[in-house]
């Protein structure tokens, strides 16, 4: 063999190596993502003070009630689209929702006696698993975990409002 026949040989053994390797790892890793959006079911969404969480949101049932300016409870039937709720499904994603711990509740509820936080409740559900969160708005952990988790929540209400919207009209 010549030197330069050697030194290709060398150069295909390790990227090709490499390329299987790449291939055989992140097959499965793919393979095995537990959030995937064709393995979704539905998102239950709540919110409200800590002993009454009057506002709820079930996709998989459509049943959608919350205190409107007058403070009176309405309740009605609202759909998401298919298109709504992957973009909830892209916007958790995109924040890191299955990362999130499932309480994010503050321990000391003396110092905030007089204020009652908003506490909300987000849950998707999948086929395999599903991702429950608990936050307050009062929670005092990282910078960054509490700004996403405002920012789906924002998202969440937004794509309601629309919704709502859509139906009115």
């Amino acid at each position: 063999m010549s030197d330069r026949s050697k030194k290709i040989f060398l150069l295909l053994t390790i990227v090709g190596s490499f390329m299987v390797y790449s291939v055989i790892y992140y097959t499965g890793i793919l393979k095995n993502a537990p959030y995937k959006f064709a393995e979704f079911k539905s998102i239950v969404f709540k919110y409200g003070t800590r002993d009454s969480m009057f506002n709820t949101y079930n996709s998989a049932t459509g049943e959608y009630q919350y205190l409107n300016n007058r403070d009176s409870l309405v309740k009605t039937h609202l759909y998401l689209s298919k298109d709504e709720l992957l973009v909830l499904h892209r916007k958790a994603s995109d924040l890191g929702l299955w990362d999130f711990p499932s309480t994010e509740l503050n321990d000391d509820t003396a110092v905030h006696a007089a204020v009652k936080p908003l506490r909300y409740y987000i849950e998707f559900n999948y086929q395999r698993k599903s991702k429950k969160v608990v936050f307050e708005t009062n929670y005092n952990g990282p910078a960054k975990l509490v700004e996403a988790n405002v920012v789906l929540i924002k998202e969440i209400k937004k794509v309601l409002a629309e919704a709502e919207d859509r139906e009115k009209k």
